[in-house]
């Protein structure tokens, strides 16, 4: 197995604000691996707050021997060998484990939705994020998202209100929140829910501090609306943790270290009798088409990665009725412009 990488920023087209942090542009590692003719690649998107960068991926990435990965892949196999090396570094992971997804269903000449039984037909509309601004630049924000059938509302500071309010002034498209642990309080964080509702928000995630088990699951108890664990589940073990304080899960490659381990969860999630999102953080069309691969096994999607971003290297994936449309291309079907 052969493995090149490089790094770029990936730029955003509006500074991108949650509860607790702000950025402009997100360090992107991309990986191609080659073996028997045939090339895969991968994404792997490091946002600063997850602790990951250049350099922590190409110190992990020497560490790995190329040559113990090879065709057919076992992905359990690997997946044990990366975990083996390191138990963090998720996005570096994740951008092997989509390569070599990529990859293998390359030598199957399958599209890469067809390795999970995913079925294009029930690909859920996907989300169009906005993140915490002013009124005017939110305004600005919802001029992009034309096509888009939901919106995505970063919440979790003193102006959630304003936000809401200044959107529907704007538009009436049903409404997706994520508060980011904002919420400290679980009386005033059940009253807004309410009022959330009442707008139009068909889901919350991550109300409340990650570590407060039973702020979330006292809010889960009482709310008409889905909350959904996000900071509070990353890897497949979590599940247990917060099995019962939450309506659902938010599953990003990023975080679950790419297909094998997000594919598993969503499986597990179900078992739980829980729903899930398919979620993103900010990525280019190939980790966008990796997502694409499980969206029509989750309950919603919030991949929205190429609409707000300004240099994405790959021709964005085909787009209609508000979803990401799958093709019958094999591998991912990653297009370069």
């Amino acid at each position: 197995m052969k493995a090149t990488f490089k790094f770029f920023d990936l730029e955003l087209k509006h500074t991108f604000s949650i509860a607790k942090f702000s950025r402009t542009s997100t360090p992107i590692i991309f990986l191609e691996l080659e073996a028997e003719g045939f090339k895969g690649y991968g994404e792997g998107s490091m946002v600063p707050y997850m602790g990951e960068n250049p350099e922590t991926a190409t110190s992990f990435f020497k560490k790995i021997d190329w040559n113990k990965i090879k065709l057919p892949i076992d992905f359990k196999e690997v997946h044990a060998y990366l975990e083996s090396i390191d138990k963090g570094n998720p996005a570096a992971k994740a951008a092997i484990d989509i390569a070599l997804h990529d990859l293998h269903a390359k030598t199957l000449d399958i599209p890469c939705y067809k390795l999970f039984g995913s079925n294009p037909e029930n690909m859920p509309v996907t989300s169009y994020t906005v993140g915490i601004d002013t009124p005017e630049i939110i305004r600005e924000k919802l001029a992009g998202a034309k096509g888009f059938k939901v919106i995505k509302v970063k919440l979790g500071r003193d102006n959630d209100e304003e936000l809401i309010n200044t959107i529907r002034e704007t538009c009436d498209l049903p409404l997706y929140v994520d508060a980011n642990q904002g919420w400290n309080d679980r009386k005033m964080a059940i009253d807004r829910i309410y009022w959330l509702h009442n707008k139009g928000v068909q889901l919350i995630e991550q109300p409340m501090d990650k570590m407060d088990l039973d702020g979330n699951a006292w809010l889960t108890e009482r709310s008409p609306i889905p909350i959904l664990a996000d900071e509070a589940v990353q890897r497949i073990e979590n599940l247990d943790d917060i099995k019962g304080a939450y309506h659902g899960i938010n599953v990003k490659l990023m975080k679950s270290a790419g297909l094998y381990e997000g594919y598993r969860m969503i499986k597990k999630a179900k078992e739980f009798k829980m729903k899930v999102l398919i979620g993103c953080m900010s990525e280019t069309s190939c980790a966008t088409l990796a997502g694409m691969a499980l969206a029509p096994l989750c309950d919603w999607a919030d991949l929205d990665g190429p609409a707000l971003t300004k240099n994405n290297p790959f021709k964005d994936p085909d787009f209609k009725d508000g979803k990401w449309q799958l093709s019958n291309d094999s591998g991912l079907g990653l297009k370069f412009k």
